[in-house]
């Protein structure tokens, strides 16, 4: 086993990472929580608001 064959081996292991990642960015399971992420922000400007 040479040095070439270790960085091509990681490489396709980096890239099988990022295409996980993708996909689980992007599955419709994690929509709901990741609007809910997104609102976050937010939260604190509806509770502000209600005690004025």
């Amino acid at each position: 086993m040479d040095i070439n064959f270790l960085r091509a081996l990681s490489t396709l292991f980096i890239f099988l990472a990022f295409i996980g990642i993708c996909v689980w960015a992007y599955s419709g399971k994690r929509k709901s929580a990741f609007e809910e992420a997104a609102n976050l922000p937010f939260a604190d400007e509806d509770e502000s608001q209600r005690g004025n």
